[in-house]
């Protein structure tokens, strides 16, 4: 029985991680321009990381694991360079006037934000598929 729902199982996974994903992006968006977090810094971006599962429930020939869907092991700061702007009268500005920024940018999130919603959006397909195929299923064995 396990298999049956094995589909379901892997797009509730990858619906998981779009979630959160996405609720990185809306974070990282909101933050663009703050320039004074609570450790003192100016904001850092923030990525997704994830990871396949296996399951050894669907071991194949060979004892060969199957794929058991996607997990998010982590939430990692963007190590790219801060830019800097000079502006004197910034209050977050240094002695020489530079005002370090996040390291965020607009454009690069928007992408980020079209691909997490559109592999959310085929993963909650897929699990419709399975549930108007299920439902004809049902259907016929009534009938």
């Amino acid at each position: 029985m396990e298999r049956i729902f094995a589909a379901t199982n892997i797009s509730a996974s990858g619906l998981s991680a779009e979630r959160t994903r996405m609720e990185v992006v809306a974070q990282n968006i909101a933050n663009a321009n703050t320039t004074r977090m609570p450790d003192g810094g100016p904001y850092r971006r923030q990525q997704v990381v994830f990871s396949s599962l296996l399951n050894n429930q669907l071991a194949g020939p060979g004892g060969q694991s199957g794929l058991g869907g996607v997990q998010v092991v982590g939430i990692v700061n963007d190590p790219t360079e801060m830019p800097r702007i000079h502006q004197p009268g910034h209050p977050d500005a240094d002695a020489n006037g530079f005002v370090v920024l996040p390291n965020v940018q607009i454009p690069m999130e928007m992408v980020d934000l079209m691909t997490a919603n559109r592999a959310y959006e085929a993963n909650l397909k897929v699990l419709q598929a399975f549930r108007q195929q299920a439902e004809q299923s049902l259907s016929l064995l009534r009938g």
